[in-house]
């Protein structure tokens, strides 16, 4: 979440009206994030009684062709009784607008706190709803391609050049190692659906979120209230969620692995929803060294191209180089995926 593009309070107000929601009270820009603008805007409520919920206004990454299948999913997921945030729809049943030239959505507020040191039992949690959501996913037919799946990663790489040596000194060749041996060992066939030919057949694949970071998971307690922001959500390898949710859960904001009881948590509550097969288990070490490329990889880009005056945090790429490092001890992937 961040704000580049601003909306006034005359433009919010306005286009407030086409729903029944109650008229404008505040508005804030949320600067967490990198990819949409957002703000938290507080109403009348429809019967007066105040109401709250999330503006997005949709740049960058977010295709504006690909938020039907964001809707989708979100709706299918409520209807499953997953926490999850849905678009409001306005009183034509419209749920995608436009807003200062942007595609926009007004969505449902969920409560709770993201954490930055979850305990076990919360890291249990938030793999338990994992599970939930890879089980209720099962039935849910639309597809779209990983844009930032396995095939994307010698591209951006490349695009990156020698500006990755500016953020650290031969950053570039250890990215490039690193991508090497896991493309030696990611299987044909894992990657981009739209250019596999016959598909991915090594592993079950599905509908996954793809970014599932303890600040997309609120928490009350020890409970999971709300899974949120699904724009990198896509048709991949299901075993790789579980593996990108591991490398953002298991360590700390500068890339620092947790007690060791974080990670194995993580995995024991979403094999209790929804059951690893022994190839998925398998698989999670090679998955996880990709995953770490994937976001060393974009907040690499990110650090290089994001505009001096953006109201957005920036995320630390050598954070995940320090995790990519940690998954190349064969000791401590046997030790978190056994």
């Amino acid at each position: 979440m961040a704000v580049y593009t601003h909306v006034s309070a005359e433009s919010l107000a306005a286009f407030l009206t086409r729903y029944d929601v109650g008229e404008l009270v505040s508005a804030k820009g949320i600067a967490e994030g990198v990819e949409n603008s957002n703000y938290l805007v507080d109403t009348t409520g429809p019967k007066g009684e105040g109401g709250r919920y999330i503006l997005t206004l949709y740049e960058k990454r977010v295709a504006a062709d690909d938020l039907p299948f964001f809707m989708a999913l979100l709706d299918h997921l409520d209807a499953k009784g997953l926490p999850v945030p849905p678009a409001i729809k306005d009183r034509s049943g419209k749920a995608i607008q436009q807003l200062e030239g942007r595609p926009a959505c007004l969505i449902k507020f969920l409560p709770g706190v993201s954490l930055s040191h979850p305990t076990p039992a919360q890291a249990w949690a938030a793999g338990e709803a994992l599970g939930r959501m890879h089980a209720a996913l099962a039935d849910f037919a639309p597809e779209r391609p990983n844009s930032l799946g396995v095939n994307s990663w010698q591209p951006l790489l490349d695009r990156c050049g020698g500006g990755l040596d500016r953020i650290a000194p031969g950053l570039d060749r250890r990215l490039g190692l690193a991508l090497d041996e896991v493309l030696a060992f990611w299987p044909q066939g894992w990657g981009d659906r739209a250019s596999a030919g016959s598909g991915i057949t090594d592993l079950p694949i599905g509908a996954i979120h793809a970014d599932l970071f303890p600040d997309n998971v609120l928490m009350r307690g020890n409970d999971v209230s709300g899974l949120i922001d699904f724009y990198f959500a896509c048709t991949d390898v299901r075993a790789y969620d579980l593996a990108v949710t591991h490398t953002a859960w298991a360590f700390d904001a500068f890339g620092g692995p947790l007690a060791p009881a974080v990670g194995r948590a993580l995995v024991d509550g979403y094999t209790a929803a929804f059951p690893l097969s022994e190839a998925e288990r398998r698989a999670l070490w090679v998955l996880a060294k990709g995953a770490c490329l994937r976001f060393a990889l974009t907040r690499a880009w990110d650090w290089l191209n994001t505009p001096a005056d953006a109201l957005v945090t920036r995320k630390d790429p050598l954070a995940y180089v320090r995790r990519l490092d940690w998954y190349d001890d064969h000791d401590n992937c046997t030790a978190a995926f056994a």
